[in-house]
């Protein structure tokens, strides 16, 4: 995927990215069409209002669902004004999970250039409508990289339980493809005007266009996502330096991770900035302190605290303030 290079050579790959998973889902509902999502019922506001359900699925259902996530996302980011280097992580994420989703294996020419053809537009869709469908589309992609996140660190803990150690790297590495794809998915659905955000978007995630307002803590998948964070520590939970000396490789393995989670705070802290400057998050109590990027700057302060000596160049500077606070 050209991710850096001009805006035709780029879109022409994403749409043949776009056209391979479509052809893939279409393959994939051969087999079995996708089930309903709108006729299951929700479990929270927000998967409702992000049009996302939980259901018990087979392998070739969970595939089907999470390539067509892909296909949904990959269109989208071929008008998507998104960097390049969030593109790379995001379509690394993507790529991952059908990896992990159909249990494929990798491609043996991955640098192979798609064939050129003309760039599509989106024909008689308004600005307008685009932007709100990427506000969902792109929190759906996140939502897809939660699980699959989830489920890879789970996996690697479960490797790690049994004395597979090989196993429980290469489980790492894919999660930490997942995590480093969370702020590039979050960027995706917000590339779009703040002033668009503000009018046209904001208002629908508060009452009384929902029934309570809409807050991360309500994404199931990302509650999955860090109580196997949690459980993996458990597991491995010892210094950088305790780690490094009897597996340096699952020391930096860990590392690697548990650094992609920390920059997934403080991205999360300058989207919010960007989108919302310094107003309250709806979810937030009219007589709390802080403003929403305050909130998240303390929830990125106490991630970065608390992995300080499980890292190679920890925020130790903030791990000894937050020590401090504990102490008074």
């Amino acid at each position: 995927m050209p991710t850096h290079a001009g805006p035709v050579e780029r879109a022409l790959a994403l749409r043949q990215a776009a056209t391979d998973a479509g052809e893939l889902a279409a393959s994939l509902t051969d087999l079995a069409p996708a089930v309903v999502g709108e006729e299951l019922p929700p479990e929270s506001t927000s998967q409702s209002y992000f049009r996302v359900r939980e259901e018990e699925l087979s392998d070739q259902q969970a595939a089907l669902h999470g390539v067509l996530v892909v296909h949904r996302g990959l269109e989208d980011l071929c008008d998507a004004p998104l960097s390049g280097s969030d593109l790379a992580a995001e379509v690394a994420g993507m790529r991952q999970s059908v990896l992990d989703l159909t249990g494929a294996t990798p491609g043996s020419d991955p640098d192979s250039v798609p064939p050129a053809a003309a760039p599509e537009a989106g024909a008689g869709s308004s600005s307008e409508s685009v932007w709100s469908a990427r506000w969902l589309i792109g929190h759906q992609v996140h939502v897809l990289f939660n699980v699959c996140a989830a489920v890879a660190v789970a996996d690697a803990t479960g490797h790690l339980r049994r004395g597979d150690d090989a196993a429980a790297l290469a489980r790492l590495a894919d999660a930490t493809v997942y995590v480093r794809g969370f702020p590039a998915a979050m960027t995706h659905a917000s590339t779009i005007p703040a002033d668009y955000y503000m009018a046209a978007i904001r208002p629908t995630m508060a009452p009384p266009s929902v029934d309570v307002p809409l807050s991360g803590r309500q994404h199931r998948g990302y509650k999955l996502f860090r109580a196997a964070m949690k459980d993996l520590l458990s597991v491995v939970p010892g210094s950088y330096e305790q780690v490094a000396d009897r597996a340096p490789e699952l020391a930096e393995a860990r590392g690697a991770l548990l650094e992609a989670d920390v920059v997934d705070a403080e991205r999360h802290v300058t989207l919010a900035y960007s989108m919302v400057h310094l107003l309250r998050s709806l979810a937030q109590k009219p007589e709390g302190p802080d403003n929403a990027v305050a909130e998240l700057r303390l929830m990125r302060h106490r991630r970065a605290a608390r992995y300080a000596p499980l890292i190679r160049f920890g925020d130790h500077y903030i791990a000894d303030a937050v020590a401090g606070l504990r102490r008074t």
